[in-house]
């Protein structure tokens, strides 16, 4: 298991990112115009600036939703591949059968 703390912080991240996700799209869509003057322009990216760190989208991490894992995370799944070892093994996934040779 992860650290509560470290997967508490990413859902803080991911609540920040949905909240300002409207706000940042449209201050990054006015500073990448090229129509628009370049003042405005630039007062878009310091105001998309002043937003925090943390709305980011790429500042989010894939962490497993049974364990909290960050590393070897599968996205079609959501989670890890040891939590996905383990509940294939206890027939808990339809359809997986666990390889042996």
């Amino acid at each position: 298991m992860a650290k509560k703390s470290a997967v508490e912080k990413n859902k803080k991240r991911m609540r920040l990112v949905e909240k300002y996700a409207a706000k940042r799209a449209a201050l990054k869509a006015q500073a990448l115009d090229d129509n628009a003057p370049l003042e405005d322009r630039f007062n878009a990216r310091l105001k998309l600036a002043k937003l925090p760190r943390n709305s980011a989208p790429n500042r989010v991490r894939n962490r497993c939703e049974v364990t909290g894992r960050p590393r070897g995370f599968y996205r079609k799944l959501k989670m890890s591949r040891i939590a996905l070892r383990e509940l294939g093994s206890a027939g808990m996934i339809p359809g997986l059968v666990k390889s042996s040779w």
